[in-house]
């Protein structure tokens, strides 16, 4: 938890998909059966393939389970996954993108807002190289698919 170098640290830029760390952090904490479902729908996938969004994959009408869709969001940055995993959880991606900064908050995430679960760039989407570093030192606290411990020690 020490600074050994930083050059701009707190300047503005945008996350683009390491976004998707917090949609994973906050869907973690949030998703209250692994075995639980999502039907993907063109409604999802259709908008993505236009704007040019990394895809998982998942096919219109297929059953996902969270596990799989955490898999999805983070292995392939996966678009697809991640808006699914924001609709079954929140409603919609807006609600979810609220849980999204209200986690910001709580981390002391100063200079970091959402406006989506993927980073497609957004002029309000943003943070800092400080702020997603201590986004990654938090996730990487994370027990999930870790046999109940994180996988490394971080203090």
């Amino acid at each position: 938890n020490t600074v050994v170098a930083e050059r701009n640290a707190t300047a503005r830029c945008y996350p683009a998909s390491t976004t998707k760390i917090m949609t994973a952090l906050v869907a973690i904490e949030n998703i209250t059966d692994m075995s639980d479902t999502f039907t993907m729908t063109y409604a999802i996938t259709d908008p993505l393939y236009i704007e040019g969004a990394t895809v998982a994959g998942f096919s219109n009408g297929e059953a996902v389970n969270m596990t799989d869709l955490l898999y999805g969001t983070i292995l392939p940055s996966g678009a697809d996954a991640c808006v699914g995993l924001a609709i079954r959880l929140a409603g919609s991606e807006e609600a979810f993108v609220e849980l999204m900064n209200e986690k910001a908050r709580e981390l002391g995430l100063k200079n970091t807002n959402f406006t989506n679960v993927t980073g497609l760039h957004n002029e309000n989407n943003y943070s800092t190289a400080y702020d997603m570093a201590l986004l990654g030192c938090h996730a990487l606290k994370n027990t999930v698919g870790h046999r109940g411990r994180p996988p490394y020690n971080i203090a």
